[in-house]
């Protein structure tokens, strides 16, 4: 019974919920995240930790970069999620906002600051990664 009550409690937080959208498709690097989210990087990683605890989230190190994207077995069930609250999340600005920022952060992602991750990357489609 603690899986499914983890799984709910990583999503069960504004700012979680931001992640999962903004790691959904494509892997990003905690201070990408942390620059799209306008957070601190040790708050960042606390709600890190909850989604990973819910064994949500892939992780890979890279020098000294951390890279997040959502797990390939999760992703049916949270497009699901996304296709049942599809009219919830396309009112939502913040994810809007938050998808746009990511495209212009992802943008100037440098070898020195951010090398890009080899977990594979998925399409970069426009705004949220609501049905496939």
């Amino acid at each position: 019974m603690s899986a499914p009550v983890t799984f709910a409690h990583a999503l069960a937080d504004r700012t979680r919920w931001r992640i999962i959208h903004l790691v959904f498709e494509k892997a990003l690097c905690v201070c990408e995240l942390a620059d799209v989210l306008k957070l601190p990087q040790s708050t960042l990683s606390s709600h890190l930790r909850v989604i990973q605890k819910a064994a949500l989230l892939d992780c890979e190190r890279r020098g000294k970069w951390l890279f997040y994207q959502v797990k390939p077995e999760f992703q049916p069930v949270l497009r699901a999620l996304f296709r049942h609250f599809d009219d919830a999340i396309a009112a939502d600005s913040t994810l809007v906002r938050d998808a746009n920022k990511a495209r212009t952060r992802l943008a100037r992602r440098t070898p020195i600051c951010c090398p890009s991750p080899r977990m594979p990357a998925k399409s970069s489609r426009a705004s949220s990664p609501k049905s496939p």
